[in-house]
């Protein structure tokens, strides 16, 4: 009897998945290593509503030291939906570390020691089996050549579009820590075979850890219930999602993780940008009042150019304002209840200074929001044009009309593009983005702005204008009287 493999405390989930498996699920669970064979460690076995005695053949087997538990879903639910299944019930049932194995025998039980050490020394929050660490073993463990050829494209695909540097994402040897599954949304995901591929995704995300560790590659007469097409389809859409996702472009709630100890965005500088522009309009020597967002940051920038600016963040405007020679709303007035109200309240507060002001705000009508408007989509998400915190949505139209008929006189309006350096990184592409797009929003601003920024005068209030009115003739009242009496 070999000693047992150590799990430093650590309860233990194997969970085998099994559709149509009676001829092999046995064979399976029998290749369990006895060193895995001890208290804490409980087999799951999960029949996916099969059309032959897979069940009956998990009740059959019988091994000492290894406690099972069957169960059978009462309609099939998909490979997908299988795991969906196992992982709830780990998380349900308190365990620590879930290991994923094929009730079809093409991923070897006795390599789940190896496979375990990782998230055990707590290097790890989940670790695959992969048959491309060494790349020729898997031909030679009979891997069909356009499955080994296609394996390898869509994975380098994948790592170019997510940034992750994984040698094979196809793999369905997986095991991983139960407090990782519990901070991603795997229940969001496809009950089909590319479930594989957004759960990598979403730890990725996430920011947990992978460990990759060769695994053999065995094809035996199993059948291969894949699509290729329809699964090389479904990923590449996957990932072509998640990237529109990380973009700003399209939301999708499978890839909205919530990361932790996310650091604040990054100030848009260096390309056109509400950021660039309140830093370039601000005059040194000058007060200036930042309002809304990277407010913030901007202080530090502007404090280099010499000029005094403080940061606001909120919907109240203090009765006095005066003192600024300029007040930048970034990204500010969509997020308020009421921008009407609060564009009068600011007016009323600056009326008598009367300070430049910037409004910045998302075009709704930018074309990739009119695309979807085309396709039918309309999804808020967790930041871009749509963000889900926006309670209003402006064009250039309907910001000027705003700030019109709450008494300012707009001196300009511009449109800004969109932020690519930001999403795609500060490189030759994201700044070719830029030009390209800035050629296009002098063509058409409405349609190709991603933002709009309009330079505002205020008018003074009737109230404000009635007290200088009557300030001014008491002072020529005063002149008029001493000039008399000289």
């Amino acid at each position: 009897m070999p000693p047992l493999f150590d799990l430093a405390g650590k309860r233990l989930l194997i969970f085998v998945v099994a559709y149509n498996a009676e001829k092999t699920v046995a064979e399976v669970l029998g290749r369990i290593p006895d060193a895995l064979r001890q208290p804490g460690v409980e087999v799951l076995v999960i029949d996916d509503f099969s059309t032959d005695q897979t069940f009956a053949a998990g009740r059959r087997f019988r091994q000492d030291g290894l406690q099972i538990t069957l169960l059978r879903t009462p309609e099939n639910q998909g490979y997908g939906g299988n795991q969906k299944l196992g992982y709830r019930y780990a998380i349900d049932h308190g365990f620590d570390l879930v290991a994923l194995v094929h009730g079809d025998g093409q991923y070897a039980p006795e390599k789940l020691p190896d496979l375990l050490a990782p998230l055990v020394a707590g290097e790890a929050d989940a670790v695959f089996g992969s048959r491309m660490i060494h790349k020729a073993d898997a031909l030679k463990g009979g891997m069909p050549l356009y499955k080994w050829v296609g394996n390898q494209a869509l994975t380098r695909l994948q790592n170019a579009l997510l940034g992750s540097h994984l040698s094979e994402f196809h793999s369905g040897y997986r095991l991983y820590a139960v407090a990782a599954l519990a901070q991603i949304p795997f229940e969001r995901n496809s009950n089909h075979f590319h479930f594989d591929t957004e759960i990598i995704v979403q730890l990725v995300l996430r920011g947990l850890r992978i460990v990759e560790r060769p695994i053999p590659t065995f094809y035996g007469d199993e059948i291969c219930r894949v699509d290729g097409l329809r699964y090389a389809w479904d990923v590449i859409k996957t990932m072509l999602g998640c990237r529109a996702h990380g973009m700003g472009i399209l939301y999708d709630r499978r890839f909205d993780v919530g990361a932790p100890g996310k650091a604040a965005e990054p100030l848009k500088l260096g390309y056109p940008s509400s950021h660039s522009v309140t830093l370039e309009a601000a005059r040194p020597g000058e007060r200036v009042l930042v309002w809304g967002a990277g407010s913030e940051a901007l202080l530090e920038p502007l404090a280099r150019k010499g000029v005094c600016a403080e940061a606001r963040q909120g919907e109240a405007v203090p009765s006095d304002l005066s003192g600024f020679a300029q007040i930048s709303l970034l990204a500010a007035v969509e997020h308020f209840a009421d921008p009407e109200g609060f564009a009068e309240a600011l007016r009323a507060a600056v009326s008598r200074t009367r300070p430049e002001i910037f409004v910045t705000t998302a075009n709704v009508a930018f074309f990739i929001t009119r695309g979807m408007l085309f396709l039918g989509a309309f999804h808020y998400g967790s930041r871009g044009i749509l963000d889900r915190a926006h309670t209003r949505l402006f064009t250039f139209q309907s910001l000027q009309a705003l700030l019109q008929q709450a008494g300012y006189t707009v001196l300009e309006a511009r449109g800004l593009p969109a932020p690519f350096p930001k999403s795609l990184g500060d490189n030759w592409l994201s700044r070719a983005l830029v030009r390209v797009n800035e050629a296009l929003i002098g063509i058409a601003p409405g349609l190709f702005a991603y933002e709009i920024v309009l330079r505002a005068k205020v008018q003074p209030t009737v109230a404000a204008l009635l007290a200088e009115t009557a300030e001014t003739s008491a002072a020529l009242h005063r002149q008029s009287e001493e000039s008399l009496g000289s």
